[in-house]
């Protein structure tokens, strides 16, 4: 762990998103078929085994990774954005040159993936990493001069308002993609065979870094308001609204009907047509469909002629009890005003 997770992944930023605690950052993605397979040992192996997204070690918090993911999405866009910001940014370099380009690369990634964020929450955490790093200070031997340009460079990008305005823009740009990954993701885990668990605080959109910053004390007033607000019928307002829905809608379905799931339940995937849709059903009751690639399916027009596959029997939506009757069914339909459904076949 500390050579791997605490040294090499503060080294080297491709997609910081997939250096993740166990995960495998040479591997750029997972295919759906991947996917099933792991799951279908995880129901025959381990079904109790633990799911998460987030927890007090992760490098990124389940959201923040999801913005950064969002970039393998654009990236024209991406590398235009970078060159921009690194060209505005150069007066705030120290006279050595610092940070170096490694460095300053993580740097734009974690501001996109946490944005909007204080110039204090940023330079705790490019001094950590650095640290982590061990190419230019370290915990045991810590270089002042190095970690005082660094946080000079971090304070001076937050601090220039045409910077700023741009990275606004440039989030705001990648936002819809992001959402599509934040509200697929959770919903996967939590409906996948095992235990799934929520890091407090996830219950809505949490833009946080590694400890301590995912240690911040979490608004549970907000979020009993919020879900107070949803049980009386009222339509998600924003991104936290409907991540809080899809996950109190998942966690209320597994408490309901616990037979579903666990070692008695089952996983089988769900066949598409288009590689823009990931699907599986639980216990032959309970639909999980998400949007993969948003913007590819996006810039090819939406769901055209793509369909999904769905056991014989009528389908509700958990989500706003839409019905659907089983069979080839229209991509477009199921994902009707949302990227992700969760459907529950009616009957015995």
């Amino acid at each position: 762990a500390k050579g791997v997770e605490d040294t090499t992944f503060y080294r080297w930023h491709r997609l910081s998103a997939l250096n993740e605690v166990g995960g495998r950052p040479e591997q750029f993605a997972v295919f759906p078929d991947e996917l099933h397979a792991w799951a279908t040992r995880q129901q025959d192996e381990h079904p109790l085994s633990m799911t998460t997204l987030s927890t007090h070690d992760t490098k990124r918090s389940e959201d923040v990774r999801a913005r950064i993911l969002a970039l393998s999405e654009v990236p024209e866009a991406w590398r235009e954005a970078v060159t921009g910001w690194r060209d505005a940014a150069s007066a705030y370099r120290s006279a050595g040159g610092w940070p170096d380009p490694v460095t300053e690369y993580l740097l734009w990634q974690t501001v996109v993936g946490t944005w909007p964020i204080s110039a204090d929450r940023l330079t705790e955490y490019l001094t950590k990493a650095a640290r982590e790093a061990k190419l230019h200070t370290t915990w045991t031997d810590p270089d002042p001069d190095y970690e005082e340009a660094l946080a000079a460079f971090a304070t001076g990008v937050l601090s220039d308002a045409t910077i700023a305005e741009s990275i606004g823009a440039f989030v705001e740009q990648i936002q819809p993609w992001a959402r599509v990954t934040t509200l697929g993701s959770k919903l996967v885990q939590l409906m996948l065979p095992g235990a799934p668990d929520v890091y407090q605080g996830c219950e809505l959109v949490e833009l946080s870094l590694v400890d301590p910053d995912n240690r911040r004390p979490v608004d549970f007033t907000e979020r009993r308001q919020r879900l107070a607000a949803l049980h009386d019928r009222t339509e998600p307002r924003d991104l936290d609204d409907e991540k809080l829905q899809v996950v109190t809608t998942a966690l209320r379905l597994r408490r309901e009907h616990p037979e579903w799931f666990g070692a008695r339940g089952s996983y089988a995937p769900l066949p598409t047509t288009t590689t823009n849709a990931l699907g599986f059903v639980r216990a032959g009751r309970v639909a999980t469909l998400v949007t993969r690639r948003a913007r590819d399916l996006h810039s090819r027009g939406g769901w055209g002629d793509a369909q999904v596959v769905l056991p014989d029997g009528v389908w509700r939506s958990a989500l706003d009890d839409r019905t659907t009757v089983g069979g080839t069914v229209p991509a477009a339909d199921v994902f009707a005003g949302r990227p992700v459904a969760l459907l529950v076949r009616d009957g015995a």
